[in-house]
């Protein structure tokens, strides 16, 4: 069995996507930073006076780790998926497929670079909102742990719909449609306790709840659900997106126009 790496092309692959986003620094990383910004403002320090603690954990503090994981995700997944999406839309692919890379090897590249990009986000957020209102971390190795699995999961997941989407607006439909929803639903904004069983219910379906559940408990120590399941669904969904992404790139389905 062969397991060279060629790491030589991944790490290319990593620097022109980091490159690319810094030639957009303020779409790719000053926009998603100041909006989630605002929502901490808006929610944390103007409607969180009137709310009150939940489980000891000050509201403001409370919303934290919910805008954390919608800006990881949504940042993976639209870096990767735009990153693999433009050489099909002005035509370079081919050099990429020609290139003595594996589907792997290009895989980890447009993944890593996705990974660096969001978790950088990810950090300046917490780092805007710590010097609003004190955010401790009580589990810093599950935090760490959950969002590499997350930006991982979102990176593997925005290549398949780089590779699937035939235009821009396949390529905004899951971002759009199905993540922004399933985020604000997932309880970034409150606990599930505070709904009513029906919904309680529905919001157990959604696997965005979880990833965020086992963000506020990493950070916090306290969830609605119990830190085990959260992990474990988290890991599921990754195995998930390694299955999807495996058989599009087999098929090479959508790879050139």
């Amino acid at each position: 069995m062969n397991i060279y790496i060629n790491w030589i092309g991944v790490r290319t692959i990593f620097l022109k996507e980091i490159g690319r986003s810094k030639d957009v620094v303020i779409q790719a990383f000053l926009s998603p930073v100041i909006s989630t910004a605002l929502y901490f403002v808006v929610f944390g320090s103007a409607i969180g006076s009137r709310m009150e603690a939940h489980q000891s954990v000050p509201y403001a503090a409370f919303i934290v780790p919910g805008l954390i994981l919608m800006a990881l995700l949504m940042n993976a997944l639209m870096a990767a998926s735009s990153g693999i999406y433009f050489p099909r839309f002005i035509g370079t692919i081919g050099d990429l497929l020609s290139a003595p890379l594996s589907s792997f090897e290009i895989a980890i590249g447009f993944a890593l670079s996705a990974m660096a990009r969001s978790l950088a986000i990810g950090c300046t957020i917490y780092i805007v909102a710590a010097l609003l209102t004190p955010i401790p971390i009580a589990h810093p190795i599950a935090v760490i742990f959950l969002s590499l699995l997350v930006t991982l999961t979102f990176s593997l997941l925005g290549l398949a719909l780089g590779i699937w989407a035939k235009d821009f607006e396949q390529l905004s439909i899951v971002p759009t449609l199905v993540l922004t929803p399933l985020s604000f639903l997932g309880g970034i904004f409150y606990s599930i306790e505070m709904l009513p069983a029906t919904w309680q219910a529905i919001t157990r379906v959604n696997p965005i709840f979880y990833m965020i559940d086992g963000l506020r408990w990493s950070f916090f120590g306290v969830s609605d659900t119990d830190p085990i399941i959260c992990f474990a669904l988290v890991f599921a969904f990754f195995v998930l997106s390694v299955v999807i992404l495996a058989r599009l790139f087999q098929a090479h389905s959508g790879l050139r126009q």
